[in-house]
């Protein structure tokens, strides 16, 4: 993915979570390039990512429109997440990971660090940042060799708000507890590698699954304060808050 395109698709996550469209309205690729300053490329390959995690759902007219979602259906498929890829960290520290591969690891890490250890974030950081993020999740499910779970981390990546960057816009509204929260993602980026590194099976399927946790902890935050939630998040009335019923 281009840098333009990662622009793009932060803003459009962006756009979402503060409430730019409803359930229902249709988002049509020349109106929402005009409106990002961008050229329509980017803008449809943006909306396919998005129909990919789940966000957003084809129109009966052609085209892409917003859809519902629930709480329930995003808490869950982030717990999966996590079963899933501290899984597939296990197999990497169990099974020994390759010298490329984990100069590849490494090398996210020090991009990670770059960009998070800024004193502030702005729109440009974060997409770098979706980028590496991205790229650090796919080495370590490509990594481990076991197809089945890449095939079920697939179905989980359209599942909405489920995809490893998926929720880092949302930490970006929240200013600065939102950056502290992705420090601490990236503190446990470099946890991840260092148990792989020593062969720790067990410690890195830990981390592997408290990692996704700070995703759930931001759609929890931004659910039991809803005050909050309409003046950062006013895209939560996307979702509808299913997790207490």
């Amino acid at each position: 993915m281009d840098s333009q395109q990662s622009r793009v698709l932060v803003q459009l996550r962006d756009l979402i979570l503060k409430g730019e469209f409803v359930p229902g309205e249709r988002l049509a690729e020349i109106p929402l390039a005009d409106k990002l300053g961008a050229s329509r490329t980017p803008v449809r390959l943006a909306l396919a990512s998005l129909e990919h995690e789940g966000l957003i759902e084809q129109s009966p007219g052609g085209g892409y429109q917003m859809r519902r979602i629930t709480s329930r259906e995003i808490a869950d498929a982030i717990r999966v997440r996590g079963l899933v890829e501290g899984f597939a960290a296990r197999l990497l520290a169990e099974e020994g990971a390759s010298r490329q591969l984990l100069r590849d690891l490494h090398s996210c890490l020090e991009e990670g660090d770059k960009t998070v250890n800024k004193p502030t974030m702005d729109l440009d950081d974060y997409a770098a940042y979706v980028e590496v993020n991205d790229r650090f999740h796919q080495l370590v499910m490509q990594g481990c060799g076991n197809v089945a779970l890449q095939r079920i981390m697939e179905m989980l990546d359209r599942q909405p708000f489920a995809s490893p960057s998926a929720m880092l816009p949302m930490q970006s509204s929240m200013k600065e507890e939102g950056h502290e929260w992705m420090r601490q993602a990236q503190r446990t980026h470099h946890a991840l590698v260092q148990a792989i590194e020593r062969g720790q099976g067990s410690r890195a399927q830990a981390l592997g699954e408290e990692h996704v946790e700070i995703a759930r902890m931001n759609l929890e935050y931004a659910l039991e304060r809803p005050e909050l939630a309409a003046e950062l998040l006013p895209g939560l009335k996307l979702v509808a808050d299913t997790t207490r019923g």
